[in-house]
């Protein structure tokens, strides 16, 4: 399929998706996640994939979540369709039956995070920033973090790193359990590809079946991500959100005090 917001590769049973927009910091907008969804749809059915790795164009950015530009401009429909893409890109990655790796090459924020912690597995290189920044321009954390985030890290870590959107190291972010190792970073294809080549190895059947079942607690969770869209999808309406954006392009500190008078 030709793609717009991504580079694809498949190459010896590895499939492999670069989100492909530097100059936003690889930001996720509505033609990425279309992209995004139906390449990971097609590849769900093709029995010689065996892994599929997610990352990021350059050395700066992994992702850094929704693109704000975009955002500044849904209004009401534009951000139900995008709260909308947002959950059906979350049902065909918990229904992928080969294991996703995110190999994180930067900063890791946001919606981007979100998809780090919807991945199986994440490898990071030691230049890697982690977090949920949203909530600092008025936006909600709310694609995956309310039903993993805790799950992974405990919802005292999990509130702090959403309430407070601070940012971690990939040494902080390996001490809570986010990711499975940190390597140097001009080692971090060296290690992807040595985790790919040992999942290759195991039984089809079994990482399928596995996998399956791993996620099956997914659709009794499917109520949370559901409320999740339609909260977020409200948000795009809001001042808060637009101060928040209107400050991120101005290069100054949102000013939300004004909303609790």
């Amino acid at each position: 399929m030709h793609c717009q917001d991504i580079l694809v590769e498949r190459k010896n049973g590895i499939g492999r998706i670069t989100l492909n927009r530097p100059e936003t910091l690889n930001a996720l907008r509505t033609q990425t996640l279309k992209e995004i969804a139906a390449l990971l749809t097609e590849w769900s059915k093709d029995p010689s994939i065996g892994v599929i790795v997610l990352t990021g164009t350059g050395d700066k950015a992994f992702c850094v979540g929704g693109d704000i530009s975009e955002m500044q401009n849904f209004g009401r429909s534009g951000g139900k369709a995008f709260s909308k893409l947002c959950l059906d890109l979350t049902k065909v990655l918990f229904r992928l039956p080969v294991p996703l790796i995110a190999r994180v090459n930067g900063y890791c924020l946001g919606g981007g995070h979100e998809l780090n912690v919807m991945c199986d597995i994440s490898i990071a290189s030691d230049k890697a920033i982690f977090g949920q920044t949203g909530i600092k321009v008025g936006l909600l954390p709310v694609w995956s973090s309310p039903a993993i985030l805790p799950r992974i890290i405990g919802e005292k870590k999990s509130r702090e790193m959403v309430f407070l959107g601070k940012k971690y190291t990939a040494h902080e972010a390996l001490t809570m359990g986010l990711i499975n190792t940190v390597v140097p970073h001009d080692q971090l294809d060296q290690e992807t590809d040595r985790w790919c080549q040992q999942i290759l190895e195991m039984s089809p059947q079994a990482l399928r079946l596995t996998k399956k079942c791993l996620n099956w607690e997914w659709e009794q969770r499917k109520p949370l991500f559901e409320e999740g869209a339609r909260l977020l999808s409200k948000t795009y309406l809001s001042e808060e959100f637009q101060e928040g954006t209107k400050a991120f392009f101005e290069k100054r500190k949102p000013d939300f005090m004004k909303f609790r008078k």
